[in-house]
């Protein structure tokens, strides 16, 4: 009979009501971080205050945020151990989520426009082969998977139309130390697929074939790209470029004085509609670019790495606790406390 009861409780709080972020205050960001010897999930405003915490059981990575519901799945640092769908609202988990058997999460999701579809990076783990994870948001059941067609995918965003950009990064990593095995012959792609998982177009870096595809940003029809380079470090390369798919990538070089401050390294990217701006955690750097890929300007900080739009302006934050309004002039510092950022911020909208 307690068996029965925990069930139909369990059962009538999915068709409950779920609050939105309206509700919570409307936070404008999620984030995870680190605060002493504990981790956490952040709901920050706009103007970086923390208006929501949650402990999580490890050290989180990136989150996918419900189009409505106050509700966030929090992505361990791959190799993904954990994928959590928490109440934003309670703190409560509601479901912890598994790939079957010989999958790992990879550190990203996205939900579908309207909600019941929660998409997410994964990868076989003996290989690397990259499929994306499909789940009803209803009770977060397994629907399928589908090839990412590619190695290593990390990044997903869902295009305005449904359609969904994959950042396959090409690495093949060890499954339990992350080590990289296959970097002289490594091949990153950029993916579309089809709202149905149809492979829709696809394109690499034939000369650039060690820049690893990771992180992804949207720009009305173009995908910007932030890449990480696996190759001489004595060898300065491009860490933005810009596709619009049925067309060969673009990549957008920094100012030439500038070719070593990335230090190789982009972790993570934002655009607005004029603006595309990338960070190193690395080089202590963040670099803006405008919307055709030129340099506009580069500022200094140390270990800036997450990064988001609201309302149109971009908002950075650093391993140090601060959080920063970013422009073509400079940095803003907005707020700041005890809270070590992880790698990135993810906007609400």
């Amino acid at each position: 009979m307690m068996q029965r009861r925990t069930f139909l409780a369990s059962f009538a709080a999915t068709l409950a009501p779920r609050l939105t972020w309206a509700d919570i205050g409307a936070p404008a960001f999620v984030a995870a971080g680190k605060r002493g010897e504990a981790y956490f999930l952040h709901g920050l405003s706009a103007t970086g205050a923390s208006l929501f915490q949650i402990a999580l059981p490890g050290r989180g990575h990136a989150a996918a945020a419900h189009p409505t519901r106050a509700e966030a799945v929090a992505f361990a640092r791959r190799p993904g151990t954990f994928a959590l769908v928490i109440d934003c609202a309670t703190g409560e988990t509601r479901h912890r989520l598994s790939p079957p058997e010989g999958l790992q999460f990879n550190g990203h999701g996205a939900y579908s426009a309207d909600g019941s579809l929660l998409m997410t990076s994964e990868v076989v783990a003996e290989g690397s082969e990259g499929r994306i994870g499909l789940w009803d948001t209803a009770r977060y059941t397994r629907l399928t998977d589908w090839p990412s067609h590619g190695i290593g995918p990390h990044e997903i965003r869902r295009l305005a139309d449904g359609r969904l950009a994959v950042a396959n990064g090409g690495i093949q990593t060890d499954p339990v130390d992350r080590a990289k095995l296959n970097v002289p012959d490594m091949r990153p792609n950029l993916t579309l697929l089809s709202t149905d998982g149809a492979l829709l177009d696809q394109v690499d870096l034939p000369d650039l074939h060690q820049n690893s595809i990771r992180h992804l940003a949207l720009q009305g029809d173009s995908i910007a790209f932030a890449m990480q380079w696996e190759g001489d470090p004595a060898v300065p390369v491009p860490q933005l470029g810009l596709w619009t798919p049925g067309n060969a990538p673009i990549l957008c070089p920094p100012k030439e004085a500038e070719a070593f401050t990335m230090q190789g390294y982009a972790g993570s990217i934002a655009a607005t509609a004029d603006r595309i701006l990338i960070t190193s955690p690395k080089g202590g750097a963040l670099m803006i670019f405008d919307a055709d890929g030129a340099p506009v300007a580069t500022h200094l900080r140390a270990d800036l790495c997450g990064a988001a739009t609201a309302s149109g302006a971009f908002t950075v934050t650093d391993g140090g606790g601060a959080v920063w309004a970013a422009d073509d002039t400079g940095l803003t510092p907005l707020a700041s406390d005890e809270t070590q950022w992880d790698n990135h911020l993810v906007a609400l909208t």
